[in-house]
């Protein structure tokens, strides 16, 4: 998954990193012209503080710019937020009551080189909030998301700018622009119409009350989530209760249980998903369904990390700023700048998706509740049995289970040898470890990219294992956006929440962590292969239903035969996987894809049913709600839960795939369309990563998504190379 960098302001304002001080993008000092974002006496005491000690108050001196891990303590972030805050008011205002006539260069480029401070601060915040939070910066979340939503709406619907932008658009065929020019100014004018730049008066201090209600309520759900999936973790008091587990596994959740003061009993800490890691090997019903039922229900205790009021909230201010904004819907204002463009697109898409699943999980469900009365079961198949029993079903007709194969996935060897081997063949990249740059978490690692002609390329973070302090799933983000306008290159990282091996032991893993590991490595090169002039169009700053597809696409080397064979090795004997094993896995590969695809389809049709609601239709029950937008959507299959419930479905009320959930699906379309072009034209090769490279993951948002899709492919995308790979063409 792409993260969402929530606290940083939309458009340009903040998409930069190369200032040597508070000084407005001229060198003219912020404190001139600038007034505090906010009157409170917080921020005003948080601004006093703000000096030349502070770790963002200039670039870091570090390789390519990266943040000085070492030197950043909780509370420097703070005051260099509110700072932030006051320099790019400051810079925006100079530029929207410039006299001179807007031109190119002192209206858009002017806005690309402001809020430089705040930008440093706000990606470094984001990266520890998601991957190593702690009730300090949680609290400095909530203290500030209502003054950085006002900063973004004071530039957003500032008027005095927006004309600025009105009159170059008007007159764009004469400015003689170059294509990424003329995209970045289309950006900046329909983004700032979007965001409510033709509001009157007073609806535009409407969209900012609601605004700001919206800022703090999605901060309330991140954190209200966060505690909820740390207080769900299930407490085991019985070793027998754990029947079916592996001693390191065992020894892995005993260990939890003493990091939380529980020595003697076991932990089963919560996974981002509806169904959990661990359900697929523990023997005990009883423990399954407990485990299920805590994931589950999570956030509805009724408690103060209770969602349900949080979530109906937030929908209902979303449906008030569409409404506003002249939108039948919240998804039909923001699908506007999608590829997809409108909700009815996707509902028609997904309408060619869930029958299919829903098919194919149908036999699967047959196939597992057979099983289950063969191996003397006598219950109706649950949620919480499907993982289990479809294990012994993999077993029993691919003799294939997961403990066969992670002794040949140990973590770095699939990193060294599989992950940055698939990116040397594909478009000449080589890494190197290097321990001298700080880190904010002692297991994250470090290395220098360097590109095909030996030039330095990127910094790659990677943060693998789960802590009770980060966020569940898997991500990628920047701590530095590449520019050529403000010489900066891309300082990327990947988060995700792999179990950690006791001391002196390996990561052996899933098969379905090592394709986590490709896809997120997907995103990272589509970050490190930006090369855009201007930091709001570059790298992965594309559309939420384009930002997907170089990720899912990247997943398909995972079982390409030369890299896989490079990296599938055993970590005791350094031997090579035996080709009967092989090839047990790739015939299982369309495995329970029907309950796969089901999952996910479900989750993305909640989401879209939320995000199509007016005011006045917003429910008072979540869970009946829910219940309900399932039942209707032609799949719902009670033995098939949705890989997110709306209480804990992080991706649509804090993550910024708010009508937006689809987006994996569509990319994934996209994905099997251009690997279908790979297969057809020789597979993995350098000539193919790098037309690959040069027609879709350098080129940012610099294009119209269709065209460059178009461009690549031949032809626009189609469903059919994607229903097939699934296996979602026939019911077995």
């Amino acid at each position: 998954m792409f993260k969402t960098l929530t606290y940083s302001l939309l458009g340009a304002a903040v998409m930069a990193a190369a200032t040597s001080g508070p000084v407005l993008a001229d060198g003219t000092p912020a404190a001139s012209t600038a007034t505090a974002p906010s009157a409170s006496t917080r921020a005003a005491a948080q601004l006093a503080l703000f000096n030349s000690s502070n770790p963002f108050y200039a670039p870091s001196s570090l390789s390519l710019q990266a943040p000085p891990w070492d030197k950043i303590k909780d509370g420097d972030y703070e005051p260099a937020m509110y700072a932030g805050m006051k320099q790019v008011l400051a810079e925006v205002d100079q530029i929207a009551n410039n006299p001179a006539a807007p031109t190119f260069d002192n209206t858009i480029v002017a806005m690309e080189k402001t809020g430089q401070l705040l930008n440093r601060v706000t990606l470094a915040f984001n990266t520890v909030t998601g991957a190593n939070t702690d009730d300090t910066l949680q609290q400095i979340q909530e203290d500030t998301a209502s003054d950085l939503q006002a900063t973004q709406d004071a530039i957003n619907l500032n008027s005095k700018l927006f004309a600025r932008y009105q009159a170059l658009y008007d007159q764009r065929a004469s400015l003689k622009l170059d294509p990424e020019q003329a995209k970045l100014l289309d950006y900046y004018y329909t983004e700032a119409v979007l965001a409510g730049a033709k509001l009157s008066d007073a609806d535009k201090e409407r969209l900012k009350k609601l605004n700001g209600e919206e800022a703090d309520l999605v901060t309330k759900f991140q954190n209200q989530l966060l505690a909820a999936t740390k207080a769900g973790a299930v407490v085991i008091d019985h070793k027998s209760e754990l029947a079916g587990l592996n001693q390191t596994q065992i020894e892995s959740l005993a260990r939890a249980a003493e990091s939380r003061g529980l020595k003697g009993k076991w932990v089963i800490s919560l996974q981002n998903t509806t169904q959990q890691p661990l359900l697929q090997f523990l023997s005990d019903r009883a423990t399954r369904e407990k485990l299920f039922k805590a994931s589950w229900t999570r956030t509805e205790h009724g408690d103060a990390n209770d969602t349900r009021a949080t979530i109906l909230a937030i929908a209902k201010v979303r449906a008030e700023k569409a409404q506003l904004m002249g939108y039948a819907n919240y998804a039909a204002w923001k699908l506007q700048d999608q590829m997809a463009k409108t909700p009815e697109a996707v509902d028609k898409f997904l309408g060619q998706l869930i029958p299919a699943a829903a098919a194919r999980a149908r036999v699967e469900a047959a196939d597992i509740q057979a099983m289950i009365d063969k191996t003397g079961g006598h219950f109706k198949l649950e949620p919480w049995d499907w993982e289990y029993y479809a294990e012994k079903v993999r077993k029993a007709k691919y003799d294939l289970d997961d403990a066969q194969v992670r002794p040949y996935f140990e973590l770095n060897n699939v990193l060294q040898n599989g992950v940055f081997y698939a990116a040397n063949q594909l478009y000449g990249l080589t890494f190197k470890e290097r321990h001298d740059l700080p880190v904010y978490q002692p297991d994250v690692r470090v290395f220098d990219v360097f590109d095909k002609d030996g030039k330095q390329l990127a910094i790659w973070y990677c943060d693998y294992f789960k802590r009770d302090n980060k966020q569940g799933g898997a991500w990628m983000s920047n701590m530095v956006n590449q520019s050529k306008l403000l010489g900066t290159q891309p300082v990327v990282y990947n988060v995700a929440n792999f179990q950690k091996p006791a001391s002196g032991q390996p990561a052996l893993l899933s098969f379905g962590d090592v394709t986590t590991m490709f896809h997120e490595f997907g995103h990272a090169l589509h970050g490190m292969f930006a090369e855009q002039e201007y930091p709001t169009l570059s790298g992965t700053n594309v559309a939420r239903d384009f930002v997907e597809f170089p990720s899912q696409f990247n997943e398909n080397w995972a079982l390409d035969p030369k890299v896989f064979a490079h990296y599938a090795v055993n970590y005791k004997t350094h031997k090579p996987m035996p080709k009967a094993l092989v090839a047990k896995i790739k015939k299982a590969a369309k495995f329970n894809k029907g309950y796969d695809s089901l999952e996910a389809y479900e989750a993305a049709f909640l989401d879209m049913q939320w995000h199509e609601l007016t005011p006045d239709q917003i429910p008072t029950d979540v869970d009946a709600f829910q219940n309900a937008a399932l039942a209707k959507d032609g799949g719902d299959l009670p033995q098939v839960p949705s890989r997110y419930s709306s209480t804990y479905f992080a991706h649509i009320w804090s993550n910024g795939y708010a009508a937006g959930y689809y987006a994996y699906a569509w990319t994934q379309m996209l994905d099997h369309d251009a690997y279908s072009w790979f297969k057809e034209n020789g597979g993995l090769s350098r000539a193919n990563g790098q037309r690959f490279r040069d027609m879709i993951l350098s080129r940012g948002n610099t294009e119209d998504y269709g065209t460059m899709f178009k461009a690549f492919r031949g032809r626009d995308p189609s469903i059919a190379p994607m229903l097939e790979d699934l296996g979602l063409t026939d019911k077995h």
